[in-house]
């Protein structure tokens, strides 16, 4: 059985070890992700070169996506590596402070703007909002605070400001290094953390020029001021390829309470202007001890697909857990059981948004004939940068859209997009009279299709032009 949502799982330790790779792929991973906030150069070019290695080996096509780490806002060390605060207590937050000389009453933070970006009142969220501290006053480079929640806090961990506003710039120094090593890799796709408006996202695709990469930029949704409006978050959706609901800092900052509704009106939006949308952040976090998820999770997961997300993704779950193999398995079933009901009620084709390009409305009229001729088995297109497929993915159906492409970045790339099965395919090297049923011969061979089935095609008049696709038929399998 196919599975139209896919699934991004994050390599590390745990998927370093003989034969893991290789299962996760056969299972249902279709991007990979490398994390830079951790590991070196080399581990991110080995990785990768191995996942390019497997991918041949298995004739599947897998995308490789670089995560940036994006700006350290976070506190300094402790003298014993952790302290306990309580409810009350007086605490502050040194930026002069020296690194290692954090105690019960203090400590230094990596992010030195910090006591500029505060005022009195303000909350301050430490390690995902555990530990929570209000804003008492701010003495030069001290913000004193008083402990409104309290618990253990340890070295390195994160700090962000109830409803956002940390004016952290997304790209630091790292990243423009981490780059360029993108660049060198070859991904598919490198994530930009902390976006704060477009702007920064339009700065990663210049330095991302510069550096020779063709890489399409997802931008990570995680602060409160770019979902504070539809203009804010408009703003982000249009400057990148796609985004990702990073739970994480996103819920941390306007609240878990807040977040599933804005998760699905992310999600939502992106859909509406043609972008890739990944869900991320704990989505099966207990498997990373546990054999099974929780009925929760289940939901969870179940949920992001039911409203259209591309892809759900594994971060500690696959890099540093105890059952990678058994995540994906589970992720997997998830997404073959949430889809069951999906797509048995296929949503109404719009048909009444306009289209500035006439492969977009080919691709339109595609999905519109899927939804509507009463014995369509599949879509197939013909497609050289992918952009015909991706406008297909984002109208559901009930049918598989087979996209074939000579180009391996195109093939790559069209791995992250929902409902669609990327396969290589050069209609350049055929003859145009006989194309129609190489085609169809070649998915009947896969078992793809069957005699007597009726295939939507879409196509350019002249084969390899990008942006050419300018005719759609209906097709019988003989």
């Amino acid at each position: 059985m196919l599975k139209r949502t896919k699934i991004v799982a994050t390599l590390g330790p745990a998927t370093d070890k003989p034969g893991v790779l290789k299962e996760l792929l056969r299972n249902g991973v279709n991007t990979v992700r490398l994390n830079f906030s951790h590991g070196s150069a080399d581990d991110h070019r080995n990785r990768a070169q191995a996942v390019r290695e497997c991918s041949r080996g298995l004739g599947l096509p897998v995308a490789i996506l670089g995560d940036l780490q994006g700006p350290k806002i976070r506190v300094a060390r402790f003298q014993n590596d952790k302290i306990q605060l309580a409810v009350g207590d007086s605490f502050a937050l040194d930026a002069t402070l020296e690194t290692n000389a954090g105690d019960q009453t203090q400590v230094g933070i990596d992010y030195k703007q910090l006591p500029e970006d505060c005022n009195t009142g303000d909350v301050l969220l430490l390690d995902d909002g555990r530990v929570q501290l209000e804003v008492v006053a701010i003495n030069g480079s001290r913000v004193e605070t008083k402990v409104l929640i309290g618990g253990p806090l340890s070295n390195n961990k994160g700090i962000n400001r109830q409803g956002g506003g940390l004016s952290a710039a997304a790209l630091t120094d790292k990243d423009r290094r981490d780059i360029k090593v993108a660049a060198e890799i070859g991904m598919d796709y490198v994530a930009v953390s902390f976006p704060r408006s477009g702007d920064d996202l339009r700065e990663a695709r210049k330095l991302l020029d510069d550096a020779g990469s063709l890489a399409e930029i997802i931008a990570k949704v995680e602060r409160a001021e770019t979902v504070a409006n539809n203009e804010a978050l408009d703003d982000v959706i249009l400057a990148c390829d796609g985004v990702m609901v990073a739970r994480g800092d996103l819920g941390v900052e306007i609240g878990d309470a807040e977040l599933i509704g804005v998760q699905k009106h992310i999600i939502k939006r992106a859909r509406e202007l043609n972008r890739v949308v990944i869900t991320a952040t704990q989505m099966m976090e207990t498997m990373i001890e546990n054999p099974m998820p929780t009925r929760a999770e289940v939901f969870d997961v179940a949920n992001a697909i039911l409203d259209g997300t591309d892809a759900v993704m594994l971060s500690a779950e696959t890099a540093a857990g105890n059952n990678p193999i058994e995540v994906v398995k589970a992720m997997t079933h998830i997404c073959q059981g949430a889809e069951k009901h999906q797509l048995s009620r296929p949503a109404p084709t719009g048909i009444t948004q306009r289209c500035e390009r006439f492969d977009e409305t080919i691709a339109r009229s595609a999905m519109y004939t899927a939804n509507h001729l009463v014995g369509a088995k599949a879509i197939v297109c013909l497609t050289e940068s992918g952009s015909t497929p991706l406008w297909m993915s984002r109208i559901r159906s009930g049918l598989p859209i087979y996209a074939l492409t000579r180009n391996d970045r195109t093939l790559r790339r069209m791995a992250l997009y929902r409902g669609v099965e990327p396969m290589f395919f050069d209609s350049t090297a055929v003859n145009e009279a006989d194309l129609n049923r190489e085609i169809l011969e070649g998915l009947k061979a896969k078992d793809q299709l069957q005699p007597g089935d009726l295939v939507i095609l879409t196509r350019g008049a002249q084969l390899g032009e990008h942006g050419g696709t300018n005719s759609m038929q209906v097709l019988k399998v003989s």
